[in-house]
This record gives structure tokens, C-alpha cells and sequence, in this order.
């Protein structure tokens, strides 16, 4: 038997950030934003509540890495305020991704080290993100200052 390092899975899709550094996505959730499960309509403390609770999922996937909130576009369509305010609409895909790629240190073994990062975000469709074809909030993100190094 041989005693081979553990090498990084399989990704689900890779996406090439706007510095250059791709990244593969190795584990995605997608769901509703609204799923049917909400009381009221759509506003800034029931959003803010639904995002809270994504970033406490995100948390609970990545216990190697880092967890960051790309901030979602929120609309307002002209509608009646309600009681909490107006009607803020966020779009209709919310998003967790865990997401690996090289590592940061130059020191680190290339073979043993990745680097990682979980990310919340939102977008229009349940599209999984690829290439330079992924929401551009998300390609904006700035791998080297939010990702953390782990050992494989």
C-alpha cells in the first residue's frame, strides 16, 4: 500500500476571479431566498434576518475556513411600505459555497496546502457559477486578504 498525501477533491465547477486566481468550488447550497416561508414581505429586518441565518450555515459547513457575505443587490420596487418599511427585494437565489484553491504561503507544500474560503451570496438563477460566467460580485472577491490557508 502506498502512503500517498491526501490530494484536493473534485470540484464541483471552477470560477476564475477578476485578479486571475481561479478557484474551485468544492460544495454548494442552493435555496429560495423567500422559500415560501415568509411571514409578512420582503424588508430590511426580515432580509437581514435571512442572512444571518445563512452566514450561521455557512459557518456550520466551513470549519477549516474563513466564512464572508459578498453583499447581495437589494431592490426597491415601488410598493407600500409596511410597518417594518419599505418593501426590499433580494434576488431570488440565495448561495453557499465553499470554495479551495492554491495556497497563499509560498512556503506551504503546494501537495499538502490550500488555501479556502465560504462564501454567502446572492444571485438572479439557480445556475451554478463557472468560469469568468459567475455573478461579478462574486469574481470581485479578494482571495489573498479573506481566504486562510489549511493542511489537506
Amino acid at each position: 500500500m502506498h502512503n500517498r498525501p491526501k490530494v484536493p477533491t473534485m470540484s464541483l465547477t471552477r470560477v476564475v476571479l477578476s485578479s486571475g486566481r481561479s478557484v474551485d468550488l468544492t460544495e454548494l447550497r442552493l435555496t429560495p431566498t423567500y422559500g415560501g416561508l415568509l411571514e409578512g414581505y420582503p424588508c430590511r429586518p426580515v432580509n437581514d434576518m435571512r442572512i444571518k441565518g445563512l452566514l450561521h450555515t455557512a459557518e456550520r459547513m466551513a470549519t477549516t475556513t474563513p466564512v464572508h457575505l459578498v453583499q447581495p443587490r437589494r431592490e426597491y420596487p415601488d410598493q407600500y411600505a409596511g410597518a417594518f418599511g419599505p418593501v426590499e427585494l433580494l434576488p431570488r437565489v440565495a448561495c453557499v459555497g465553499r470554495f479551495s484553491s492554491t495556497a497563499l504561503d509560498p512556503a506551504n507544500d503546494p501537495v499538502l496546502h490550500r488555501s479556502g474560503l465560504t462564501l454567502v451570496w446572492f444571485q438572479p438563477t439557480p445556475r451554478v457559477p463557472s468560469a469568468c460566467e459567475a455573478e461579478p460580485a462574486l469574481r470581485e472577491i479578494d482571495w489573498t486578504t479573506l481566504a486562510r490557508d489549511y493542511e489537506v
